[in-house]
């Protein structure tokens, strides 16, 4: 797979919609809310043009009940996928275009880890601008090589979270 960072696209929150009011109907009544998440969700951010979404349910075993219903939208079902807790689909293949990260509404660590993220990068301009490049660089290094590309975005990532939840927690929207 080829690692492709692009510069933000504006058209990315309606991307968004349309897949959310898909799985809004996938999930029915199980669905407590429903999120854009990752480097799409942020204006002027540098991403991989994938769109993530993170649906909260009240049952995980509901949203894996409905693994038929995800499958006829095109996206695989892959889940917990390397983290307890939440149900991965990814959707597009080689190509992808959009992943989901379904978690229970009781898992308040991962839900509010990726709001924190998303938050801060949507009001610190200057980690953003910082990560984007960061992501620019990286994809140029390591083209054929997302594991490279990953890696080299792990220490900033960590420091990036971190920072976020501790801003998340202190302006009061941690739970």
């Amino acid at each position: 797979m080829y690692v492709t960072v692009v510069p933000y696209d504006s058209r990315w929150p309606e991307a968004y919609a349309q897949e959310a009011e898909a799985i809004r109907q996938v999930l029915g009544d199980a669905l407590v809310a429903i999120h854009h998440i990752g480097s799409t969700s942020v204006p002027g951010l540098s991403a991989k043009p994938i769109i993530d979404i993170l649906p909260v349910v009240t049952d995980l075993a509901r949203a894996d009940a409905q693994q038929g219903a995800f499958e006829a939208l095109g996206y695989e079902y892959l889940g917990e996928f390397g983290l307890p807790g939440r149900r991965y689909l990814r959707k597009g293949g080689d190509h992808r275009t959009h992943q989901i990260h379904i978690f229970q509404q009781d898992n308040r660590h991962d839900i509010q880890r990726h709001l924190a993220v998303r938050d801060y990068l949507r009001t610190h301009p200057q980690d953003c601008q910082d990560y984007g490049a960061l992501k620019v660089a990286l994809a140029a290094q390591y083209p054929l090589d997302i594991e490279g590309y990953c890696d080299g975005k792990d220490a900033f990532v960590k420091a990036l979270e971190q920072r976020a939840l501790a801003w998340y927690q202190a302006n009061g929207f941690a739970e």
